[in-house]
């Protein structure tokens, strides 16, 4: 796995680790950071579980001022789901009045490789923290995302190396009126990404989240197909940032967005981490940033092996 670090902010707060082991009270206010609570299954000198850590940050942070929690390592999150630690957030719902940011999962490859967490039914956060603004999570294996009602979610991020079309379906059948962000990673169909580019149909109509403006497809080995769905979708005349990075997109995929509508209305097109020659990637800036969009189309990659389409990789997949 590549391309995945540990976040540097959530809602716009620095994270910053909650040091458990210290035993003396942050300088930060509780409010000013988005705190990282994780502890190291590896490490035979610590022997704190996630739940004495997190019950040391409610006693040690005031958590009535919390904005933004972030979950790292919970443990061997390989074999224990993250329904372990979400269910001690969700137990302190009532000190944590002000938490409007959750992210689950927040672990590099040294850690955990991105399709070996273990998951669980992530709206438990939805139903138990109405004020929400965000919804982070990273990774897919048994990740459930239960069709949901929320009325101020403006921020769903999905990071997976496959994600299952279970998921989708669940997010496409909630109620998410106040949803502007919508980030999703695809994935590969070998660590269980079996979203097929018509699954997305009901998003691509524009119809579902009225309120979106920022729609990332992203991760994907069907990169191209999806570029060709997005070209004529209906939810792009509403967007302010298009983002198709990090997946396979070669010409095709590139040259389909060029023939399709028009996107000069865009602040920002993200097609970092693509397999577009020289050419095309030329094309696709000379046709857009003359009109202030701005284009990523940075790290062009090379197939393995010189086998051309089927030599084409996703940056993130285990």
């Amino acid at each position: 796995m590549s391309g995945v670090d540990h976040l540097h902010e959530l809602l716009g707060l620095p994270a910053v680790d909650f040091q458990h082991a210290s035993g003396e009270a942050p300088v930060q206010a509780a409010d000013a950071a988005a705190w990282r609570i994780s502890v190291d299954p590896y490490d035979d000198d610590a022997e704190t579980t996630w739940e004495e850590a997190f019950k040391a940050f409610l006693e040690t942070v005031d958590p009535a001022g919390v904005r933004a929690l972030i979950v790292g390592q919970w443990g061997e999150a390989y074999e224990v789901k993250s329904s372990y630690a979400i269910d001690l957030i969700i137990a302190a719902a009532d000190r944590l009045t002000s938490l409007e940011a959750v992210f689950v999962g927040d672990m590099t490859s040294e850690e955990n490789e991105i399709s070996w967490i273990e998951q669980s039914d992530v709206t438990a956060l939805l139903n138990a923290f109405p004020d929400l603004l965000e919804l982070g999570v990273r990774g897919g294996t048994d990740l459930v995302f239960s069709p949901s009602k929320h009325e101020r979610l403006r921020s769903l991020t999905i990071e997976t190396g496959g994600l299952p079309v279970g998921v989708i379906r669940g997010i496409l059948d909630s109620e998410l009126p106040a949803l502007e962000r919508l980030d999703l990673w695809l994935g590969v169909s070998a660590y269980g990404g079996d979203t097929d580019v018509a699954d997305l149909a009901p998003l691509l109509s524009g119809t579902r989240f009225p309120r979106l403006t920022h729609l990332g497809l992203r991760n994907s080995e069907v990169q191209n197909e999806i570029a060709a769905a997005v070209a004529s979708a209906p939810v792009v005349a509403q967007l302010r940032v298009l983002d198709l990075s990090n997946g396979t997109m070669g010409d095709e995929g590139a040259a389909a967005l060029l023939d399709g509508q028009p996107l000069t209305h865009l602040e920002k097109l993200d097609l970092y981490h693509h397999f577009m020659t020289e050419p095309m990637e030329r094309r696709i800036v000379q046709a857009l940033e003359p009109h202030g969009v701005r284009v990523d189309v940075s790290e062009r990659e090379t197939p393995w092996g010189n086998r051309g389409v089927e030599g084409r990789y996703t940056s993130v997949s285990e």
